[in-house]
């Protein structure tokens, strides 16, 4: 499903990530740790086509989207999926149109049915109408997936989408997420600094260290 190859990153002569390569199978979850500064991040932006580097290729479902560190296919043609951190909804909307809003070419009939469906699969059913304030942290953050999973996408990245909750609330949302994830065979890349939150959540776990990446 995912094959990234010979991506190396570095800021200015700082050499942060060299020869990175990665395989994923259709529905795995990755999880990737690492110090702060050693190109987890910018490993997911680079995937996502949001950052460019000197060197890398990626390629999603047999498709090409980057080659020699140059994007071949635009960000919003990728079909990737993104959850970050500060949730970032859109406050001045509310839930059925946070989450419809990359799938608005579709029939509204069709939206609404999406959004019911994902509401139902992150227990949110019944929320179509409230505001983002209006929700708990936890139950912003699975507005977040709900979005980013509306438009079916080949794989979703996950930037430490957990690390703003307390820990009760993050273990259980962990398990959650899992559980969805697994149950769309939703291939997944998660950033974290929380080892536990590591083993969790993912099927393989990579370990990136001098600069190199380790998958157990």
């Amino acid at each position: 499903m995912l094959v990234v190859n010979h991506l190396s990153i570095k800021y200015q002569d700082n050499i942060v990530l060299n020869d990175f390569k990665l395989n994923l199978e259709q529905g795995e979850i990755l999880a990737l740790l690492g110090n702060s500064g050693s190109g987890k991040s910018s490993t997911l932006r680079f995937i996502a086509g949001l950052d460019e580097t000197h060197q890398g290729e990626v390629e999603l479902d047999g498709v090409q989207l980057s080659q020699h560190g140059q994007h071949l296919v635009a960000p919003e043609s990728r079909e990737v999926g993104m959850v970050f951190q500060d949730y970032a909804l859109f406050p001045h909307m509310n839930i059925f149109k946070n989450i419809s809003f990359g799938i608005n070419h579709l029939s509204k009939l069709a939206q609404k049915n999406r959004v019911s469906e994902l509401l139902a699969m992150v227990g949110l059913e019944g929320s179509e109408g409230k505001y983002p304030h209006q929700l708990s942290g936890g139950e912003q953050q699975r507005v977040s997936l709900a979005r980013a999973l509306a438009p079916e996408p080949k794989i979703l990245l996950m930037d430490e989408p957990f690390s703003s909750l307390d820990k009760s609330h993050r273990d259980q949302l962990v398990i959650q997420v899992r559980d969805i994830l697994k149950k769309t065979n939703t291939t997944s890349i998660l950033v974290t600094h929380d080892k536990d939150e590591a083993n969790s959540l993912a099927d393989k776990v990579g370990i990136i260290q001098n600069k190199r990446l380790t998958v157990n």
